[in-house]
């Protein structure tokens, strides 16, 4: 017979097996959704990996790529409700996997109208559960991943004060397993090569290799159109995220590793949406100083002259505007038309109503949005405008009166 001691520390390595011994079918079937074809995920094709999970394309540029899901109330991941996954990819490569839960953004429903107090009693109820949820998430994602790879170890995530993260991290094969869970803010999973996860997520681009690749993004068409190319999409749905969306979508640009949930933390959105430029630019600085980078602004109305000298270096604006539902549906009646336009100044003649209509527009302070200048048109008097709000609107076309009539008169570009 065994002697005691010698049988229970038996039993011990049989229940509790060593992180690398787990297979990944197991891992898959823990997770509820099957993340891996064999035992390394990095040397997938990123496509084939995303039609794998379903999750659709999201973005898609000569370098990156990115494919994101909002799942539905039925869906589960390690037994918690997800609210976003999201998959990245660069040189058709998997790079890593992000899955947000209960967080403040997704889980709590915009209110606009100051007036709807039903709405905004049912928001209250909204954001005490989902604090409650974060709690209870939290939990179950690290019971469910402590119970096949043992007990995480304790590590910290992210560039900046503000947008670092204290993390549980679990090692498997080649990958770094962390989740988050900020108070009050989001449960954030996320898969990622060991050596990032070293390195805390920090990577930097020389200044002459960016500098190379900025220009090379900087596209002149025969029309006049003078547009940037690869600007990664982040859809930031139903939610109120325009701006640390759009944020997320510079930074990663200027090849800044960036997610809108961590930026909104550092920029205090509200629950629901709503972030003030201010907050944001003080929450994101030093990760952006820290990536090599300087923040530059500009006020003013967001003409061609002031567009072209950003743009003609490959740096795209984040502006700050108001964005009503009539003058969205006035750009969105162009697009079709002007993807036509061969002829700039027959072109610059069909919008010229559009151009006097613009002194009528008046501004509403509630629609207050950002979005990105990414191109101009010289001959036409005309800014491309780009949203985070999936790819049909990539790139929009405004005149230089509507762009003055809508502008809260502030620019920010990242540089170097």
């Amino acid at each position: 017979m065994l002697p005691r001691v010698f049988s229970c520390l038996l039993l011990l390595f049989l229940i509790v097996r060593p992180a690398g011994a787990v297979t990944f079918e197991e891992l898959n079937g823990v997770f509820e959704i099957p993340i891996w074809a064999d035992d390394l995920l990095w040397d997938d094709d990123v496509a084939t990996t995303s039609a794998r999970l379903g999750w659709p394309e999201e973005s898609m540029t000569s370098t990156d790529s990115s494919y994101r899901k909002y799942p539905g109330a039925t869906d589960a991941v390690l037994g918690a409700r997800p609210y976003s996954l999201a998959l990245y990819g660069e040189e058709n490569r998997p790079t890593s996997l992000s899955m947000m839960f209960a967080n403040k953004g997704d889980a709590v429903e915009l209110v606009s109208g100051a007036g709807d107090l039903k709405a905004k009693r049912e928001q209250k109820k909204q954001v005490k559960d989902f604090k409650v949820a974060i709690q209870k998430d939290a939990r179950t994602l690290s019971t469910a991943l402590t119970s096949l790879l043992g007990p995480p170890t304790a590590d910290r995530f992210g560039q900046g004060s503000q947008t670092r993260e204290s993390v549980q991290r679990w090692n498997w094969n080649g990958h770094a397993i962390l989740l988050a869970a900020p108070r009050d803010e989001y449960v954030a999973l996320r898969v990622l090569p060991l050596d990032i996860a070293d390195a805390q997520g920090k990577a930097r681009i020389p200044d002459a290799v960016l500098r190379e690749r900025l220009l090379s993004r900087v596209e002149k068409r025969p029309n006049g159109d003078v547009i940037l190319k690869d600007m990664p999409m982040v859809n930031q749905g139903p939610k109120g995220y325009c701006v640390p969306a759009t944020w997320e979508r510079a930074m990663r640009y200027m090849a800044i590793p960036a997610d809108m949930y961590v930026l909104a933390m550092a920029g205090d959105t509200e629950a629901g949406g709503g972030t003030s430029v201010a907050a944001i630019v003080n929450g994101a600085r030093e990760a952006i100083v820290r990536g090599g980078r300087r923040l530059d602004s500009e006020t003013g109305k967001p003409s061609v002259r002031t567009v072209e000298k950003y743009i003609n270096r490959g740096l795209p604006l984040m502006w700050a505007m108001y964005s009503m539902d009539s003058v969205n549906a006035d750009l969105n009646s162009r697009m079709g038309q002007r993807k036509e336009m061969s002829d700039p100044e027959e072109w610059k003649k069909m919008i010229e109503p559009a151009r006097k209509a613009a002194k009528k527009i008046g501004v509403d302070p509630g629609q207050g949005h950002v979005c990105m200048i990414i191109g101009y048109n010289e001959k036409t008097g005309e800014i491309a405008v780009s949203d985070s709000w999936g790819p049909r609107f990539a790139e929009r076309w405004m005149t230089e009166e509507e762009a003055a009539a809508v502008t809260q008169g502030q620019l920010m570009a990242i540089n170097f």
